[in-house]
């Protein structure tokens, strides 16, 4: 193979694994070895919006660009992805069929259609469970405006590539049909119809990978993350605010929910976890691991809140060390993509409602007849709340992360008698 066919080739690699939701290290990690193993010294530089592949052989030297927008999360493709450049450092598998590989890869399915759906109906409902839902009818409205959601994403996924869209829409009609409710009297004042479809919208993966990258100095990248993170969860927020005020319903600044017992609070984490595995198209082999520590690291956040009567943010944090600590060792012994494992454990606690009552008391002190202080000093709470559970969320992932990298990245120096590529 010539150099710029090899270039060719770790550059497609690293493109599957950057845009569909693989976080920025192992990307570049996985690409290093694949680039050693085709024999090419590589330098490769992430931006949003593309990958850049400094290549060079005994002969010649290459620069290589290919546009990447990391919008996307299928830790099928991800997981497939680095199966294949394993083989190849092994020897498994030729390089020469490597790019057809790939690109079947790129273009895999995601979950199918009703199994999609399923996951929100059923990951909304997990939701409101944890948050105190505490009739039936109210369970139900959620479970089948979460699947009409799903349904309506999925069809305008296939008309449109604006990754704003689908969760505006969704949204929309999930403010809607819990406006409709609560004029009914099928909803509580904490509005958890409404509000609970649209939390299995927020995208905690990339908020949680822009962290990752703000770390590891990435300030372009992270900054770009975290951007494209907060443009969803406007377009999240205005759907929902548009679709209750359509019906003259307004979201209020009241508590978060209620409490619940553990064992149940337990059993809705877990089913939060496998739903939100199925949004990922995470192989369910893999889907094990975050169910159990999932529901452990949920379990230990609940009693943080309601015995030791902890904040959001400290529940939050010691949860997502426990899931850090045991997943990222178990990533990297069982080849499996931490983005996988990792997020779907603890993305069910991203402060989603914080975020939304938030945008709600914004909207409510636009109008002079409502603005008080309370109101301001409760809306800026609930932002502030917000930003300090992410921030916490963020640490407890990403310190036991950088632990096991820096463990296994010694472990395969010692064994290997050398280093990799510097592709930083």
């Amino acid at each position: 193979m010539t150099l710029e066919e090899r270039s060719d080739l770790v550059l497609s690699f690293a493109r599957v694994l950057f845009v569909n939701g693989q976080s920025t290290d192992q990307t570049l990690e996985a690409a290093s070895r694949l680039a050693d193993s085709v024999g090419v010294d590589s330098k490769i530089l992430v931006h949003w919006g593309e990958i850049q592949l400094h290549a060079e052989d005994h002969e010649e030297r290459l620069i290589s660009v290919v546009c990447a927008r990391p919008t996307g999360v299928d830790m099928n493709r991800v997981a497939s992805t680095m199966e294949v450049i394993n083989d190849l450092q092994s020897g498994r598998r030729a390089s020469s069929e490597a790019i057809k590989t790939i690109g079947v890869i790129a273009q895999a399915h995601p979950s199918p259609d009703w199994l999609f759906t399923l996951a929100a109906a059923a990951g909304a409902v997990a939701l409101a469970v944890i948050f105190g839902v505490q009739h039936l009818p109210a369970a139900g409205i959620i479970f089948v405006s979460a699947g009409a959601g799903a349904i309506l994403r999925r069809r305008l996924g296939r008309f449109s590539a604006n990754v704003f869209i689908q969760p505006f829409c969704a949204s929309l009609l999930a403010g809607l049909i819990g406006a409709l409710a609560f004029r009914y009297q099928l909803s509580s004042t904490l509005r958890l119809v409404a509000v609970c479809p649209c939390m299995v919208l927020v995208p905690g993966p990339h908020l949680l990978n822009g962290a990752l990258d703000l770390v590891r100095g990435r300030i372009g990248l992270g900054t770009a993350r975290l951007v494209f993170a907060a443009l969803v969860i406007l377009a999240i927020s205005a759907g929902l605010l548009v679709g209750l005020a359509i019906f003259g319903v307004s979201f209020p600044v009241d508590p978060t929910g209620r409490s619940v017992t553990l064992w149940l609070d337990t059993i809705a984490a877990g089913v939060a976890v496998f739903a939100y595995s199925m949004f990922f198209s995470t192989p369910l082999r893999m889907v094990a691991w975050p169910i159990a520590i999932g529901m452990l690291a949920h379990a230990m956040r609940w009693l943080l809140l309601v015995e030791l009567h902890r904040n959001a943010a400290t529940g939050a944090m010691v949860a997502c060390l426990i899931a850090g600590l045991i997943l990222a060792p178990v990533a990297h012994k069982w080849r499996m993509p931490f983005a996988a494992v990792g997020f779907a454990a603890v993305v069910s606690m991203m402060p989603g409602v914080f975020l939304f009552r938030m945008a709600g008391g914004l909207v409510q002190l636009t109008n002079p007849s409502l603005a008080s202080f309370g109101l301001l000093s409760a809306t800026a709470s609930d932002g502030m709340t917000a930003i300090a559970i992410i921030l916490a969320m963020s640490f407890g992932l990403i310190v036991p992360k950088m632990i096991s990298d820096r463990l296994f990245e010694g472990s395969r120096q010692t064994t290997s008698g050398g280093g990799t590529n510097a592709n930083r």
